[in-house]
């Protein structure tokens, strides 16, 4: 298991704003943007409102799992496009599923190391504009066109060429399926639904539930944090586009399953969107907060990342959210307000299983007993990835700036914001606000 260590030795790590766009739905075609137009267009709208420059930021982090081939190092790319000057470093990290967080994690360390005082993190991804790629019997054809010198030779390499030499890899499904243990996300949410007896029914149940609490959130207009985007052609988008108003019981049992035909669980209605969106979050230093007479509305305390069996990867935020809990002597009574990202509701249900087992905190979390239970009516309040959408490079932005938002509205204290991560790893992020902090995202 990977440990990090907490911030509680450097210097403070203040968030004094941030923004995303809406979570476009994939719908079975390149989206309107390319990840780095969804960085920029939210990028801009957070920067425009700062009493600083973009070039005096000390950095730009972004995370991004699969940035188009003209997006190499899109954190740059994006850097530049924003108008932070050539001066000003920028780089891309990919922890999958956590690649957002990531961003955070990794801009938080530099400001409580003190390598930085002022820095732009967080996540972007447009999962609809996944690459689609030749297989390798059409590239070995390609290859040998490109080196042949004749007509002759050209002419019979097209005699060789077969239906099968046509048949694209999709590079998104392939990506979504562990090498290691062959399983694809989904089928590792089957497991945790047979280890966990959770039933469809259940999930299902959750999964209306993820609905019917995004809708409320936009009724109320619970989502301050989003910035409306425009495309070339004027269409303009101000929502997530996930959320299913009319979605009942019956219509989510009518659908088959998605990764196990005939007998799994697991359904296109229960699962995280596939999606296009992304987030930023300002983090600074007590140094640049006075400089620039920046508010405050929250710090990072802590942030955790574990591994576990690649086909269990679902249970990854019970890991670590308890190492967070340990290291901070903390309970889970503690935490005001908790965002466990939706990646399936079977997983979201099997770690609050996992949370409550004597067995399992026993002997994978080395626990004497379970900890407190975690309150529904304080996870996921706005709903999930189930209704909002999970591009992956952006949720654990996402999670974080939500949440943070969550905790202004109630006047809380503290929030867990947390995620699984394909290819088996778990990580997590401790948030506070302090008394006489006002206002949120």
């Amino acid at each position: 298991m990977y440990r990090t260590g907490s911030y509680k030795t450097g210097r403070t790590v203040h968030i004094v704003d941030g923004c995303r766009t809406p979570f476009l739905r994939a719908r079975g075609k390149p989206g309107p943007f390319r990840a780095s137009d969804l960085a920029v267009a939210a990028g801009r709208a957070l920067l425009v409102r700062q009493p600083f420059q973009p070039e005096e930021l000390d950095e730009v982090v972004l995370g991004c799992v699969i940035p188009g081939p003209d997006e190499t190092n899109i954190a740059r790319l994006v850097s530049l496009r924003l108008g932070c000057g050539k001066h000003v470093p920028a780089w891309t990290v990919q922890r999958n599923c956590g690649s957002g967080m990531q961003a955070l994690d990794t801009a938080a360390t530099n400001i409580a190391c003190g390598r930085s005082d002022l820095v732009l993190a967080g996540g972007a991804e447009a999962m609809s504009r996944a690459p689609v790629l030749v297989n390798e019997a059409m590239l070995n054809i390609l290859g040998e066109w490109n080196r042949s010198q004749s007509i002759a030779k050209r002419i019979s390499l097209l005699a060789r060429l077969r239906p099968a030499h046509f048949r694209p890899v999709v590079g998104l499904l392939h990506g979504l399926t562990d090498p290691i243990v062959g399983l694809s996300m989904g089928q590792t949410a089957e497991n945790l639904a047979h280890r966990f007896q959770i039933s469809r029914e259940r999930m299902d149940a959750y999964a209306m539930e993820s609905h019917r609490r995004l809708a409320c959130a936009q009724d109320e207009k619970r989502l301050a944090e989003i910035v409306a985007i425009y495309a070339d052609e004027g269409t303009f988008f101000d929502h997530d586009e996930g959320v299913r108003r009319d979605t009942t019981m019956s219509a989510l049992a009518r659908l088959q399953p998605a990764f196990d035909r005939p007998f799994g669980l697991i359904t296109a209605g229960n699962s995280a969107q596939v999606s296009d969106g992304a987030a930023w979050m300002i983090l600074a230093s007590d140094e640049a907060v006075e400089k620039y007479r920046l508010p405050v509305l929250g710090s990072i305390i802590d942030c955790a990342w574990v591994g576990l069996d690649p086909g269990q990867m679902g249970l990854g935020p019970v890991h670590a959210i308890s190492q967070i809990l340990n290291r901070q002597q903390l309970g889970a009574r503690d935490i005001d307000y908790w965002e466990i990202n939706e990646a399936f509701a079977a997983q979201v249900l099997a770690c609050l299983e996992a949370w409550q087992s004597s067995e399992y905190c026993r002997v994978e979390l080395g626990l004497d007993a379970p900890p407190a239970a975690i309150d529904p009516d304080r996870l996921n309040v706005d709903g999930g990835a189930v209704a909002i959408g999970h591009p992956v490079g952006t949720s654990g932005a996402r999670i974080v700036l939500h949440l943070l938002s969550i905790m202004a509205r109630n006047n809380a204290r503290r929030g867990m914001a947390s995620l699984c991560i394909g290819g088996g790893q778990g990580g997590a992020m401790l948030i506070q606000r302090f008394e006489g902090v006002a206002g949120g995202i």
